[in-house]
């Protein structure tokens, strides 16, 4: 993409897929296998949204102001140069869209403290972050936010890892409640009996008796039944996409559905240990960068501890205890694994001999992301075009839903 586009590439019919990372500067590997490597490959499959959580950022480093705008467009480096195409999706900044904020306070006015209380990862990382103080209200309500994150853009998916699944969910929860309390249209009773009689008496008595049975016990049975009575029901005389959407209100017990519920996209990930075989992370250091110094890279694989019970060349390793021997699981194929985990266990092999594969594959892997980078490493100019363009047409989006919501809410006087 060049500084010379003037208009947002065409959108397709694709289901929309919603991510983000907060900037935290130049990724690394795990940064890669963990989720870039997912999004690259869902461009091709979704409409998807892919956005700079900056002040997510500010919810535990809200004194770092200075580190987070050079933050921000090293990261997006790294997204392109790992193969994001801003012809193939949105990139944009969270901070540019004050509709995100818009909806986050709105969605608050209706959300039960409890909710956030009870996320798994709030008082986790009250327990991890001690030396930070987090009795704030943006961290408290960082989870709403997130909410307002994927339900501005009316996403149907959202990629995350099991312990991530809880947001997601609480997304579910907060749709849910807001289509409940300000999906009921003027006379919707009224309207959903107008429309359950287009049905015919049979149908409609059939309607119903699923309707009873998805909201007592949540059956997908049920609800594949009653799908099948709408769709039945497009061919009738009369009937209106209104009357569909009335029902499937009516059959929820929601009313008219504004904030569509996303679903969790639980994509196969690949998680890449630490150089230590901890969690790979910039605080302990462990960390490889994606466009790390080709000398850096074997100079930090040739340190990596082994099995710590292979003291002399001579003696017998256990792949199973040595940190490298994880990486040989991401990065090499199945003949190179089998010369490894054979040359560790009977001492065939030395250390730095079982560690070279994994710098060339690392090396390699890393060429093609160092050449897409490059130009936007010396044309900073170039990346911003990229977030100008992508925040542009991510605020279209966000307009109409809040036009939706403004409406449901009657704020649009």
């Amino acid at each position: 993409m060049t500084s010379d586009a003037t208009t947002p590439v065409p959108r397709t019919a694709k289901s929309r897929v919603l991510s983000g990372m907060r900037p935290t500067g130049a990724l690394h590997l795990g940064h890669y296998h963990g989720a870039l490597k997912n999004w690259v490959r869902l461009q091709d499959e979704f409409d998807c949204f892919y956005f700079v959580a900056d002040w997510h950022a500010l919810t535990t480093h809200y004194e770092d102001r200075e580190v987070i705008e050079r933050n921000v467009y090293e990261m997006v480096i790294d997204w392109v140069a790992a193969g994001l195409d801003p012809e193939r999706c949105t990139i944009f900044l969270q901070s540019r869209l004050a509709e995100h904020a818009e909806l986050f306070t709105l969605l608050a006015m209706g959300t039960p403290l409890g909710w956030l209380e009870r996320v798994p990862t709030y008082k986790d990382q009250m327990e991890k972050l001690k030396d930070r103080d987090l009795a704030t209200y943006g961290f408290l309500g960082y989870p709403l936010l997130q909410a307002a994150d994927i339900l501005i853009y009316k996403a149907a998916y959202v990629p995350v890892g099991e312990d991530q699944s809880s947001h997601v969910e609480l997304t579910r929860e907060v749709a849910r409640r807001f289509n409940h309390l300000y999906g009921k249209v003027p006379g919707f009773d009224a309207k959903v009996q107008a429309a359950l009689a287009k049905l015919g008496k049979d149908d409609a008595r059939y309607f119903e008796k699923q309707r009873k049975a998805y909201q007592e016990s949540g059956s997908q049975e049920a609800q594949a039944k009653a799908d099948s009575i709408l769709k039945k029901a497009a061919a009738l005389d009369g009937w209106t996409p209104d009357d569909e959407e009335l029902l499937l209100g009516h059959f929820k017990g929601t009313g008219k559905t504004i904030l569509p519920e996303p679903q969790a996209l639980h994509t196969e990930v690949t998680k890449l240990p630490g150089l230590d075989g901890e969690k790979m992370s910039k605080s302990y250091g462990n960390t490889i960068a994606m466009r790390e110094e080709p000398a850096v890279v074997e100079q930090k694989i040739k340190k990596m501890p082994t099995d710590p019970q292979r003291v002399r060349r001579t003696d017998k390793g256990d792949p199973n205890r040595c940190p490298v021997w994880q990486f040989h699981q991401v990065y090499s194929d199945a003949p190179t694994k089998e010369w490894a985990f054979h040359g560790c266990t009977t001492a065939g092999i030395g250390c730095l001999d079982c560690k070279q594969p994994v710098i060339d594959a690392i090396k390699k892997e890393q060429e093609p992301w160092r050449e897409r980078a490059e130009p936007y490493l010396t044309n900073p100019k170039h990346v911003h075009w990229i977030v100008e363009v992508g925040t542009e047409r991510a605020r279209s989006v966000a307009r109409n839903t809040m036009k939706d919501v403004r409406a449901a809410m009657g704020l649009n006087y």
